[in-house]
């Protein structure tokens, strides 16, 4: 297939489509994810930091070149860890966005048809992905950020038969996400044998031996319920429709194309309805009970991310081609309200924030204020507890403490139980951890010195009015930071 050069006015354009996209969706350097894998950045930076209960990241960063890429880059550039972290959260923007308009261009002859189906990727960035727990880009810099856009470039050069390029990405993307580099694999094995005329239909769910996973135990299977997406059968009514309508739109945009334009880009929209309806016989059989729940960390259905992105990418193609083309209005009718729908959505989601935290700014939430100071007035070795519930408390905008603190603490009931549903080696220390808080609420100076005694824990978070007893150096409208002794 012929692609078309990326010229001087296009890359400009896919530069203003990545700061409209940072505008409209925000951004928030330390928030949910980024507590799993920021810290292993900043252990790569400084070996000292975080000396109790690493493993809950460690889990992660370990797997993956993730930590090591961004930790060489701040020291390769000299700047600070906030500043490049942004910077190569922006550049995951772009790498996505050109990675589309180069699919884009090899079906859809029209400029504003390749772009529209652009700017629709670009406007829906942060759209929940059915009931996989994921955005199509996070508003903050994770593995993920890198490998999604490194698997939409694997997949152009794959289609532009670029295949040196496309190899070389697709070991990128295994390098930085071992999970979804097995989506990616799957693709594109689909792709290959319907080249070969073979039905993708008859591709074979990638074998993994038993071995690799540990039996479910009842710890680990509770941490599985309490997170929704890793099992079908816990999916709500409109999850569902999310999981099923890609394929009922690919086969519609499929049957009418035939014997028109876009007949040609039959192969590509049959092979994403095999792709997904592989991994949904995957994603069905583990959700039986039984053995096979130990496949549940695997997570099928985040297949899904692929699929979404291919969908408003395509999608937005023909919009622009059929209904958009070059009339303006028609253009602001779509895009206005979608983009402000989007931001107000994002304004919801972090309310005690600014929109677009960015590191140089001094923060206007209480609880990242407390964390600041905590980083800058507390010792490296000092051991935190806090509310095992903290990011979801009034104000505290799901914030990690970990990524901004730079602090051990003992493991919370969000994202470490997430580390433990993809490690449940760690399921025990997490539980005992968690269930020594029990009733935080209500905590005593009695109760910390329990924790200290139990663990080594020397300093507490807490909400305003706080206990009675302890010695508080830091507070604000929200949070006290106090010392157990």
């Amino acid at each position: 297939m012929d692609t078309e050069k990326t010229g001087l006015g296009s890359w400009l354009l896919l530069g203003g489509m990545t700061g409209a996209a940072m505008l409209i969706h925000g951004y928030h350097g330390t928030a949910e994810d980024a507590e799993i894998y920021l810290p292993g950045v900043l252990k790569r930076l400084n070996p000292a930091l975080f000396p109790f209960n690493s493993r809950f990241f460690d889990s992660h960063a370990g797997l993956t070149l993730f930590p090591d890429l961004v930790s060489g880059s701040i020291r390769l550039l000299h700047l600070s860890t906030g500043v490049v972290v942004l910077m190569l959260h922006v550049a995951s923007i772009f790498a996505l966005l050109y990675a589309c308009l180069r699919i884009a261009r090899l079906y859809f002859r029209e400029r504003h048809a390749a772009w529209c189906g652009v700017a629709l990727v670009a406007s829906l960035l942060t759209l929940p992905v059915a009931g996989t727990a994921l955005y199509i880009m996070d508003q903050y810099l994770t593995s993920r950020s890198f490998s999604t856009a490194a698997s939409m470039l694997a997949l152009a050069c794959f289609l532009e038969r670029k295949w040196t390029a496309a190899a070389a990405w697709m070991v990128f993307t295994a390098a930085v996400h071992p999970l979804m580099s097995l989506f990616l694999l799957v693709l594109l094995a689909i792709l290959a044998l319907s080249e070969l005329q073979w039905q993708p239909a008859q591709a074979v769910f990638a074998a993994f031996s038993f071995a690799l996973f540990p039996p479910v135990t009842h710890t680990y299977q509770t941490v599985i319920q309490s997170h929704p997406y890793f099992l079908l059968t816990n999916w709500a009514w409109y999850e569902v429709v999310g999981m099923l309508a890609p394929i009922l739109l690919f086969a519609g945009m499929a049957f009418a194309g035939r014997g028109s334009r876009f007949a040609h880009m039959g192969r590509l929209l049959k092979a994403l309805i095999a792709f997904e309806v592989f991994f949904l016989a995957g994603s069905l059989l583990i959700s039986v009970p039984g053995s096979l729940e130990r496949f549940a960390e695997i997570q099928p259905m985040r297949c899904l991310l692929l699929v979404y992105i291919l969908l408003f990418l395509l999608g937005g193609c023909l919009l622009g081609e059929v209904v958009l083309r070059r009339r303006v209005w028609l253009w602001a009718l779509l895009f206005v309200p979608l983009c402000g729908g989007m931001a107000f959505a994002q304004l919801q989601l972090f309310p005690a924030s600014r929109h677009v935290e960015l590191p140089w700014q001094d923060s206007r939430n209480s609880w990242v204020e407390g964390f600041d100071w905590i980083r800058t007035h507390t010792p490296q070795n000092a051991y935190f507890a806090l509310d095992p519930n903290y990011e979801q408390l009034p104000g505290e905008d799901i914030h990690g403490f970990r990524a901004i603190a730079q602090r051990s603490m003992l493991a919370d009931n969000g994202k470490d139980s997430g580390a433990v549903s993809m490690f449940p080696a760690l399921a025990a220390a997490w539980s005992e951890q968690v269930e020594a808080r029990r009733g935080w609420k209500q905590f005593q100076e009695p109760d910390f010195l329990r924790l200290k005694t139990r663990y080594g824990v020397d300093w507490v978070v807490l909400q305003q009015p706080g206990s009675r007893g302890l010695v508080c150096p830091y507070r604000n409208d929200r949070v006290l930071v106090c010392r157990v002794e």
